[in-house]
């Protein structure tokens, strides 16, 4: 039986006209697995060009169709690799046929850089709004953190700057919200990499 999120990503690339990968398959499997999990963290490494970006964009909007209510925050290493995060789903609830529904009469924040769908009222928040990893964070709340590439030469090929994004990504527990999910992706650049801490913190 094919699981919910594998026929949300089959109906979109059936709208871009292709068929969706084994290995995306299993990628999309493992995101839903941790959105499900009680520990809700995750960390999905794979190889180069794999497309783990594409493949957790339709997540992301997988998840609005199905929450709505959710705050997402990408988190990149700068603000242009994020809004691609963000352009990239906005690209999918404007096209996907499940999607028709989310899309706003007004579309005041409906940019590359944060996008408000259709949803319950009194969430202050945008649906999905980016941020380079050290842009101004501050007051943010979200219910899914995708820290896409956080981890790039720029930022970890000293010790202090690894020191540094430690430290700025330890902040992030204080924007998740309480059962929120954060999904780290990426390739490690250094031997000392973040992500082997993340990876112990999912096991």
């Amino acid at each position: 039986m094919i699981s919910p999120v594998h026929q949300f990503a089959d109906v979109w690339n059936n709208v871009i006209g292709y068929k969706t990968p084994e290995h995306h398959k299993q990628m999309l499997e493992f995101l839903d697995d941790v959105w499900k999990s009680s520990n809700h963290r995750g960390l999905m490494m794979a190889f180069r060009h794999s497309g783990k970006s594409t493949v957790v964009g339709i997540f992301a909007a997988y998840i609005l169709y199905l929450k709505p209510e959710t705050r997402i925050l990408v988190l990149s290493a700068h603000t242009t690799l994020a809004s691609r995060m963000v352009s990239h789903i906005k690209n999918i609830l404007e096209n996907h046929p499940l999607c028709s529904d989310l899309l706003p009469e007004s579309k005041k924040e409906w940019s590359a850089n944060k996008l408000t769908i259709n949803r319950p009222i009194g969430i202050r928040e945008p649906s999905v709004i980016c941020q380079g990893i050290h842009g101004n964070i501050t007051g943010m709340r979200a219910d899914l953190i995708i820290c896409d590439d956080v981890e790039v030469p720029n930022t970890s090929n000293t010790q202090q700057k690894r020191e540094m994004l430690r430290e700025r990504l330890r902040e992030l527990d204080f924007i998740l919200s309480p059962n929120g999910t954060m999904i780290y992706i990426g390739t490690p650049h250094t031997m000392d990499t973040i992500y082997r801490t993340e990876q112990e913190q999912g096991d």
